[in-house]
């Protein structure tokens, strides 16, 4: 069994209150716990408006399923086009 770790940074260039923030990424949040099966929390950056980081944890069978689900979030979030911008992320297997 391996467990998988990706962490999203995220820019939220239009911005401008915590209820905004709240607006953005709760749907984001949802949409990547039904489309990928994965458990998702804001990590960091909690009361700062333009920013936001989530931590993606997904369970697998072994080390490179794990790491090629997390890797297809992680495009995938890149991708959608929407008021949030992937900024950097990184993934980390844990033990």
């Amino acid at each position: 069994m391996a467990v998988g770790l990706l962490t999203l940074e995220l820019y939220l260039p239009l911005n401008d209150s915590l209820k905004g923030k709240r607006g953005i990424l709760k749907p984001l949040i949802a949409r990547l716990r039904r489309d990928f099966n994965v458990s998702v929390c804001e990590a960091d950056a909690q009361d700062v408006l333009s920013r936001a980081v989530l931590e993606v944890v997904c369970v697998s069978q072994n080390h490179a399923l794990a790491h090629r689900h997390l890797q297809l979030v992680a495009n995938r979030v890149e991708s959608w086009r929407m008021d949030a911008q992937l900024v950097d992320y990184s993934i980390e297997m844990l033990d």
